[in-house]
């Protein structure tokens, strides 16, 4: 008796893992000799439930491969996506719309905004958007904030490390498909630098957020799960499971 095989099928489609991606994307400010290529063909993937670190030396792109990226600027050539958009398809009230419900984003300035309370804040972005905020939701993430008891302080009551915890439950209370953060860290004291990553790492862990942070700090990057390097507009390195020690070897190594 004869048996026939029956060759495989091609592979079911799945979702897609990245929460965003690049493809060659090229970034150059001025003309003719003032001319200066901030990103050189990058390519890079930022995965789901990931908390991903950009680093590098100062003039190195970090900054300006998270603005692109998060649809903040525009590129000169190549292909991003978040999720399974590509922002060059979208037209500007599409990409407004897009940042709105797709992306949070956390500064180094805080940006809140002052004449609102703590709670107003955090619901700010839905409020704007007309949309209702799932009240469970937001009590789990101001709860993981710890701030449940200075929810109708304004900005100016709160410490520097609470304002930029209320910055990044905001960020979180509209379950964005991705958060990207700005040098979070970059004007805080150490304690309330470390709150704020502490509460960041969790979002990662227990609600399967995904993070991009740019830092210039060792400290800051070592509580990511992954470390991209730039130098020149260009990724160099990569490095998972970082830790200060690490890093700063890989920093030196790469000459900053």
């Amino acid at each position: 008796m004869t048996t026939t095989t029956t060759p495989p099928g091609p592979p079911t489609a799945t979702p897609s893992a990245a929460a965003a991606r690049t493809d060659a994307v090229t970034k150059i400010y001025g003309e003719g000799e003032t001319q200066v290529t901030a990103l050189d063909h990058v390519d890079v993937t930022f995965e789901r439930g990931r908390f991903t670190a950009i680093m590098g030396p100062s003039g190195s792109g970090k900054s300006t491969l998270m603005h692109c990226v998060a649809g903040l600027d525009t590129i000169t050539s190549g292909r991003i996506w978040i999720g399974d958009v590509e922002l060059g398809s979208l037209n500007d009230r599409q990409l407004t719309r897009l940042r709105r419900d797709a992306v949070g984003f956390v500064f180094q300035a805080f940006n809140l905004v002052p004449t609102l309370t703590a709670g107003e804040n955090i619901t700010l972005p839905m409020d704007l958007a007309g949309r209702s905020a799932d009240r469970d939701w937001v009590d789990t993430v101001i709860t993981t904030v710890g701030l449940g008891d200075r929810l109708s302080h304004r900005p100016s009551e709160l410490s520097g490390g609470q304002q930029q915890r209320v910055a990044v439950a905001r960020a979180l209370a509209s379950r964005p498909e991705i958060i990207f953060a700005d040098e979070p860290t970059g004007n805080l004291d150490s304690r309330s630098g470390t709150e704020v990553l502490t509460f960041m790492r969790r979002a990662v862990d227990e609600f399967g957020q995904t993070i991009v942070m740019v830092t210039h700090d060792p400290k800051a990057a070592s509580y990511a799960d992954r470390i991209v390097f730039l130098a020149d507009g260009r990724i160099v390195d990569e490095m998972s499971s970082p830790t200060v020690d690490s890093i700063i070897d890989r920093m030196k190594r790469l000459g900053d």
